[in-house]
């Protein structure tokens, strides 16, 4: 997408666009927080012109599909308001309240611009490996260790052996004893990081099943090797004061995969979660 951003962009070319394009761009302009959560159908439908309209205008624009629109869409309007994760807040005088604010709003928006980019096939396709897997292995560093860490204590509460460890000589013994059926869920915001990725290689080779939480970019080697993509929008900027929206993300697909993990196999275990949960209470006292 040109740095100008997409929207601006739409209303640049407005006169170029045929008749019917101009139908899709109005209504893009006018209602560009609803078409990530549209098909093309819907689209078409809303903007009274067809199908292969909508197809046309994305390619008018640059974009060769409107999957791809989609998300360059998230992107622009997620970004919108997200300089709060770069270094020019030091520039502005702000609040705590208002801070606390826009990181609610960022974060927020970053959870619900992941509806756009994660692939109901590959939900499936986690759930069901991760429902039948005998071990559970979660990795990931940096920012991307919190969800990795929250994951394994998460599925151990369902009887998994979920092991997460931020130690990378730790990890290899644990990948090495991995089997086939066996889950390594690889956490990396970039899908660049070369501890994660010489882990999830390592768990290929044992013929373990590597599902990869990371961002939508098929240039991505985690992207591309992984054989299940829980795919992210882009949120925060390489060079940040921190991970933000983007652990936000990744914890609410963990939550999503404990909860639907649960729902599979909750009744097996339901027993032994009682038990847990009561010596949690007396413990208390």
């Amino acid at each position: 997408m040109n740095e100008i951003g997409l929207l601006a962009k739409i209303k640049q070319q407005m006169e170029r666009f045929s008749p019917a394009e101009k139908k899709v761009a109005a209504y893009i302009l006018d209602h560009a927080e609803l078409v990530p959560n549209m098909t093309t159908k819907d689209l078409a439908q809303a903007a009274d012109t067809s199908e292969a309209s909508v197809v046309r205008f994305c390619k008018a624009v640059g974009i060769g599909s409107f999957p791809g629109l989609k998300l360059a869409l998230v992107r622009e309007l997620t970004m919108a308001d997200m300089s709060i994760n770069d270094f020019s807040i030091l520039d502005k005088p702000v609040s705590p309240y208002e801070l606390f604010t826009k990181v609610t709003y960022v974060n927020k928006a970053a959870i619900e611009a992941a509806t756009t980019t994660l692939d109901k096939r590959e939900l499936e396709k986690a759930a069901a490996a991760i429902a039948n897997a005998g071990k559970l292995l979660f990795y990931g560093v940096g920012g991307s260790a919190a969800a990795a860490m929250d994951a394994s204590y998460k599925f151990t509460k369902l009887g998994y052996m979920a092991v997460m460890s931020p130690d990378f000589h730790v990890m290899l013994p644990l990948v090495a004893h991995l089997n086939e059926g066996d889950v390594l869920v690889a956490v990396s915001t970039s899908g660049r990081t070369k501890d994660v990725l010489e882990i999830a290689r390592f768990a290929k080779k044992q013929k373990a099943t590597v599902i990869a939480i990371t961002k939508l970019d098929s240039t991505s080697p985690l992207y591309k090797e992984a054989d299940i993509k829980l795919a992210l929008p882009d949120v925060e900027q390489d060079h940040r004061i921190g991970s933000m929206a983007s652990r936000m993300v990744q914890l609410n697909v963990i939550d999503a995969l404990y909860l639907i993990t649960f729902h599979r196999v909750g009744s097996r275990v339901i027993e032994r979660f009682h038990e847990t949960r009561e010596e949690v209470v007396r413990l208390r006292r």
